[in-house]
């Protein structure tokens, strides 16, 4: 990229620190010391119920869960996604404060974690509404050819992960770490965000890049969602289950937060995209980069939502989440009372002497 500020450059990223308005006068584009720190604390309570809430989906559906589903296929993968992403959201949050020490390999892999997580993520959420249209809308049709749908599960979850690495493959390619020169403040800092050698490749990657993030990552999983749960709600109308209002009720909460999480993101980025080759005053710069890292930071919460709402919701996973606690409070109980081996701790999976049901987290 071409670092000279001296003239207004319609390739500036919104990461730009200096920027021309109408006036010709530097405006600084840097975020204050408040909004990093609200920024560091909200992240920060993301990552760490992300990590426990994903770290128990993996847990309970690749130990415990012993009959797998299609479903069940899908919601380990969204917690793998959603488990790089929240694992990288710390290392991005430290290499920012501190001028990206961790390197140029580093800066490419962690600005990459959130586009691998928003593509695979995202498509694969909406493959699950489109399992469970199979299994409620099609019941009948697909019985019978759904007894061996785990392995198609996993190679369509293959086929996302190649899908969404291809769909990455700019922002790996292109995210370089560069000096970054505020003339206003007259310091430099070392950033990591997209650069390009032309002003040609720069204007189509600022807007292929943001497009395929607000149509792969966002409307086409909405639109495949409204679909199948629509469908699925007018099956479920039909029905006299006396769980049907229950079910009903979890369907509009999986669809609204999807709503409310990735809306205002998109929108903002769309108005962004729109807007980059046009110059605008200096406020309503700041203003829109402020909002977009508010709706970023609120679509980053999906990450935490994920696990309440495909997993902690179901009966059975709630069944096998109690059974993790109780054999963390029995492998405790034993770590304690290692010298009193008269005691004998059992739970949901693991057994004491004559049982049949060994768990693999048996010592």
């Amino acid at each position: 990229m071409d670092n000279d500020t001296s003239d207004y450059d319609p390739t500036w990223t919104p990461n730009d620190t200096n920027w021309t308005n109408d006036s010709d006068e530097l405006c600084s584009l840097s975020p204050t010391p408040a909004q990093v720190l609200s920024q560091t604390y909200i992240h920060s309570v993301i990552c760490a119920f992300g990590l426990i809430g994903n770290v128990l989906v993996m847990i309970t559906y690749g130990f415990y869960k012993r009959t797998k589903t299609m479903t069940d296929v899908y919601l380990f993968n969204v917690a793998v996604a959603d488990l790089i992403f929240v694992g990288a959201l710390p290392l991005i949050a430290h290499n920012e404060l501190n001028g990206w020490p961790m390197g140029s390999v580093a800066c490419k892999m962690l600005r990459s974690a959130y586009s691998i997580n928003l593509y695979s993520g995202m498509l694969l959420l909406a493959c699950i509404s489109g399992d469970r249209y199979v299994a409620i809308v099609q019941a009948r049709r697909s019985f019978g050819s759904r007894s061996g749908a785990v392995k198609y599960g996993r190679l369509i979850c293959s086929a996302v992960w190649v899908f969404a690495l291809f769909l990455t493959l700019p922002t790996l390619i292109y995210t370089k770490l560069f000096d970054e020169y505020d003339l206003m403040e007259e310091t430099s800092a070392v950033t990591c965000e997209l650069s390009f050698e032309d002003k040609a490749t720069a204007k189509l990657m600022k807007v292929m890049v943001p497009s395929l993030q607000m149509a792969v990552g966002f409307l086409l999983p909405l639109l495949v969602m409204v679909f199948c749960y629509s469908c699925i709600i007018c099956t479920l109308l039909r029905t006299h289950s006396q769980q049907r209002h229950k079910a009903i009720r979890v369907v509009w909460a999986v669809v609204a937060i999807f709503i409310v999480c990735h809306l205002p993101y998109n929108v903002v980025l769309l108005i962004h995209t729109s807007s980059l080759f046009t110059e605008r005053s200096c406020e309503a710069e700041k203003t829109k980069l402020m909002v977009l890292a508010t709706s970023r930071s609120i679509a980053y919460l999906h990450c935490c939502l994920n696990p309440i709402l495909y997993a902690f919701i179901g009966v059975k996973f709630r069944s096998h989440f109690r059974q993790i606690l109780s054999d963390l409070w029995c492998f405790g109980k034993k770590y304690i009372y290692t010298a009193r081996s008269s005691e004998i701790c059992i739970s949901g999976l693991k057994t004491s002497e004559g049982s049949n049901n060994m768990s693999s987290f048996s010592a």
